[in-house]
């Protein structure tokens, strides 16, 4: 592990890290009290798609978390940003919900099953056969294929459920087309959070649970990386990986007195 450096910036996985299934993780109302009271700018990064930021945002405040939305950065924000940059002002057939098709209509983008630029999949709690197919058909037509994130599954309170790295599968079997994924690990993802805080990589602490895709996203990004031990990733797994964060917790709790 290296040593710990100024920090001046933070990165924060959501679930996992200061949720679990909709409930705070204790100590996190502390730590984000702590940096919003800092001035340190911050933001809180998710794979999920579903949500807006302002959903969030909402959402948050009802597990007693209170982050605004413009703190908070989404697959769905990193997947409009990159459409944005590599074709402004195209058209996507979109599979997923209020989060991916908002971030997209607000760079500009037409959403149609005509002839598009894109297939983009995100998550939904309600994939259809009817769309899965379409998009297929439009992949063989020559659609670009994208994905938010590659996570195969998602948490709920009745147990996992099949998420964006799942269908995409799907999809990918059905076209030999494989998906360029948005989210973490891309470091682009850490990247474009980073830049909309105007941060600097030697100064910026990223925390996570996983170290399949928030501790390897953040080296990768060459960042500060902290795993916390509230999530995915057990402490018998660390050394299953090639890599190590630069600092392992029990829970964001212990993080109080770094910020």
């Amino acid at each position: 592990m290296t040593e710990r450096k100024r920090i001046d910036y933070w990165l924060s996985d959501m679930d996992g890290v200061l949720v679990h299934e909709g409930r705070p993780v204790p100590g996190a109302d502390t730590f984000i009290k702590r940096l919003s009271d800092s001035g340190k700018p911050f933001r809180v990064l998710t794979n999920n798609s579903i949500y807006t930021p302002r959903d969030l945002s909402v959402r948050l405040a009802a597990a007693g978390l209170e982050v605004p939305e413009q703190s908070i950065w989404t697959s769905a924000l990193a997947t409009a940003e990159f459409l944005d940059d590599q074709r402004p002002g195209g058209s996507a057939y979109v599979i997923g919900e209020a989060g991916l098709t908002t971030a997209l209509h607000e760079v500009g983008y037409i959403l149609t099953d005509l002839d598009p630029d894109y297939v983009v999949l995100g998550e939904t709690r309600t994939y259809s056969f009817t769309q899965i197919t379409r998009a297929i058909r439009l992949i063989e037509n020559g659609a670009r294929f994208i994905a938010t994130n590659p996570d195969p599954i998602g948490p709920s309170t009745e147990g996992s459920l099949p998420a964006c790295g799942a269908v995409a599968a799907m999809i990918t079997k059905a076209t030999g087309v494989d998906p360029y994924f948005v989210g973490k690990p891309n470091p682009r993802m850490m990247r474009s959070a980073l830049n909309a805080i105007e941060g600097h990589s030697e100064t910026t602490a990223m925390i996570g649970d996983r170290m399949d895709t928030d501790v390897v996203c953040g080296m990768e990004a060459g960042l500060y990386t902290i795993l916390v031990l509230t999530g995915v990733t057990q402490p018998q797994q660390i050394d299953r990986f090639p890599y190590r964060p630069s600092l392992v917790v029990e829970s964001v709790a212990d993080l109080v007195d770094l910020v």
